[in-house]
């Protein structure tokens, strides 16, 4: 496997090792599974999978991991944090309790030998005197599941009690694929625009605000968007949130991305033009489409 497949080249050879056809259960199961290169057997409960293949098999998993960690609680301690926050690296450090320094030696670590990646915001802050956090992301979508959900109740684990786990788990799991599906939304969104091609896309924050996804076309034209998960239908007020948004960051963006799990009332879809794009479940599964042999990764991890 290379170094460092994107997101996206991820979730295809997740799809195609595993038969997924539905997109929001293949990014359900993806969230928890994904980047390993396991194969999971998608008929069965998700919650079920999660007992049979990470808790049962704990022991293995953590000793594995701990090669890597050299078992470092400030590494551990850093690494929990960032899958139970918001990545965000300063943030991180005091929610780990480490110092400054000790949260670069340890980020520095922990990129060095794989586990994670540095994203930095899209955009300079209007105030460049502004320091701006960089994110840190997990390399694979399973570690931040590990270190969210699993490790942090190990002494429970260990004993055969996955009670602590499976409430853990039902109490945060709506949100916790929000990342991944802002992740695949964002490869939607480079993919959407084909005669004046996406240059550059990611995230953009700063102290005061966050938009989802911003990037920029070949021509310099500047995308904005937002993502909404929730399961009432999107309606205008998503476009002047994001309009406001980007009113605070300085930023006049050209064209408009709204995602939206749940679709959009029949109002917003009149809206649709040239400068707004409305994206719904439909457009983000076809990233799935034409799996063939070529989007496998090839992946040494051990098989659970």
């Amino acid at each position: 496997m290379s170094k460092h497949p994107t997101l996206l080249q991820q979730f295809r050879s997740f799809c195609f090792q595993n038969n997924a056809t539905d997109i929001e259960k293949a990014i359900e199961y993806f969230t928890v599974f994904g980047g390993m290169g396991w194969s999971v057997d998608m008929t069965k409960p998700l919650e079920e999978l999660i007992e049979e293949k990470v808790l049962a098999n704990y022991r293995y998993i953590h000793a594995d991991l701990t090669k890597i960690t050299q078992s470092n609680k400030a590494h551990h301690a850093l690494l929990s944090a960032l899958a139970l926050g918001d990545r965000r690296e300063y943030s991180a450090y005091r929610r780990a309790n480490l110092t400054r320094k000790e949260g670069e030696e340890s980020a520095a670590f922990l990129i060095k030998f794989g586990l994670l990646t540095r994203q930095g915001s899209q955009e300079e802050p209007a105030d460049e005197s502004e320091e701006v956090s960089d994110r840190l992301i997990f390399t694979a979508p399973f570690l931040r599941f590990w270190f969210s959900s699993v490790s942090p109740y190990y002494k429970g684990i260990k004993e055969g009690d996955f009670t602590e786990v499976k409430e853990r788990w039902e109490n945060t799991k709506q949100t916790f694929f929000d990342p991944i599906y802002e992740g695949l939304i964002i490869a939607l969104v480079k993919q959407s625009y084909k005669e004046d091609w996406v240059a550059k896309i990611g995230s953009y924050w700063d102290k005061n605000t966050e938009i989802e996804i911003l990037g920029q076309s070949k021509s310099g034209k500047v995308i904005a968007g937002s993502c909404k998960y929730a399961k009432s239908k999107a309606n205008k007020s998503e476009l002047t949130k994001l309009q406001e948004k980007c009113t605070k960051a300085a930023l006049k963006p050209d064209w408009f991305v709204i995602f939206s799990k749940s679709g959009f009332s029949s109002e917003f879809k009149k809206e649709k033009s040239d400068t707004l794009k409305l994206l719904s479940l439909k457009n983000l599964k076809t990233l799935m489409d034409e799996l063939s042999e070529k989007d496998l990764l090839v992946n040494t991890n051990k098989r659970y």
